[in-house]
């Protein structure tokens, strides 16, 4: 085994993955707003180039020309107007791509060398398999729209969503592990704390998972009133589909009403996380975490209830799904900051405790 690479490096590396897997999700929710993901009809993995001349931009054209989306939603297309909506679908493919080569490139050498330990390239190895499966559910994603209806189906769009989150936070816990290990970091151990503690990482994915059926359905374009619906607390055709679990999932009124119901849920139980540890033995990194775990709360709550009140802009609706991914940064930091230090692996859905 050649020198083991330091944690930092590693760290470092990791963190790298991580900003680009964000840069991602924020790509991925701008494809969806300006509707531009149906734009490419084929997945061509392999391919990097997109249309170089006026011949190649009228083939690709033309294979839009019988996507349902242009039939049914976009037949006023010319060429022109259709590069417009390709150029947004074709970067979100290539930084993919480019996330892929930054991930598989140094962990090939890392391994060719013998740099890193045995646990280490395991975990890594699972991040390899996590975003494969994230180019997969992507373009599983795609060819829900590219057959009848020309809208993707809203349970893989969240399917894709939540997979890029859960990618998105195993890199942060191996980072956070990396780190702890370079800095030997010391902390409290409070079990009932870090029980707490794991439980909103887990929460936010839910909540998560409940805003992209709202982006699949492009619910959040009804009921544009808050706290009620339109004066009831309950939209009145909550239970319109039979049989009643499918309301949940295909009826629009009651997908923003869970939707809804789960986030003020979640602000509420991150503040009884901050009620609860104010009297906890935590280091002063866990404390400044605990508050701005909370803060940030609050702005995705503001985040998200001014979208709904503007029917979706643009703009906001992008920070509202950046807010969610860097709530879901806060709480799985908070969470590894208070963790027990001899946690087993499988006492948290990220735990992947290095030898410190």
């Amino acid at each position: 085994m050649s020198s083991p690479v330091p944690h930092r490096a590693i760290a470092a590396w990791l963190m790298v993955c991580a900003v680009m897997v964000a840069i991602m999700v924020m790509l991925g929710g701008a494809t969806r707003l300006t509707e531009s993901g149906l734009s490419m009809v084929h997945w061509k993995p392999l391919t990097v180039l997109p249309p170089l001349n006026a011949t190649e931009w009228q083939a690709a054209f033309q294979d839009y020309q019988a996507s349902p989306e242009f039939v049914k939603k976009n037949s006023w297309m010319t060429v022109e107007d259709f590069q417009s909506i390709y150029w947004l679908e074709y970067l979100h493919r290539l930084w993919g791509r480019a996330i892929g080569l930054v991930v598989f490139i140094p962990l090939a050498w890392l391994v060719i060398r013998r740099a890193i330990d045995r646990p280490l390239a395991g975990k890594l190895g699972v991040l390899v398999v996590l975003g494969g499966l994230q180019g997969a559910l992507g373009w599983y994603m795609v060819a829900s729209g590219l057959v009848d209806r020309p809208d993707v189906s809203q349970y893989r769009l969240a399917a894709h969503l939540v997979a890029a989150f859960v990618l998105f936070g195993f890199i942060v816990w191996l980072t956070l592990d990396q780190l702890d290990a370079a800095k030997s970091i010391s902390r409290d151990d409070d079990p009932a704390l870090a029980r707490f503690a794991t439980v909103i990482p887990p929460a936010v994915l839910l909540v998560v998972t409940a805003g992209a059926f709202v982006a699949g359905l492009d619910a959040g374009k009804i009921y544009n009133t808050f706290p009620l619906m339109d004066g009831g607390v309950l939209p009145p055709e909550g239970l319109a589909l039979q049989p009643w679990y499918l309301n949940i999932f295909e009826n629009i009124a009651t997908v923003q009403f869970t939707h809804r119901l789960l986030a003020v849920s979640l602000v509420a139980l991150i503040a009884g996380l901050w009620v609860y540890g104010r009297n906890r033995r935590m280091t002063p990194r866990a404390h400044a975490l605990r508050h701005a775990l909370l803060g940030m709360a609050i702005v995705q709550a503001i985040l998200g209830i001014s979208t709904l009140l503007l029917v979706v802009p643009l703009h906001l609706a992008l920070a509202h799904q950046m807010g969610a991914l860097v709530l879901f940064t806060l709480s799985i930091w908070f969470a590894h900051a208070v963790r027990p230090v001899a946690a087993p692996a499988s006492s948290f859905a990220f735990s992947t405790n290095p030898a410190e």
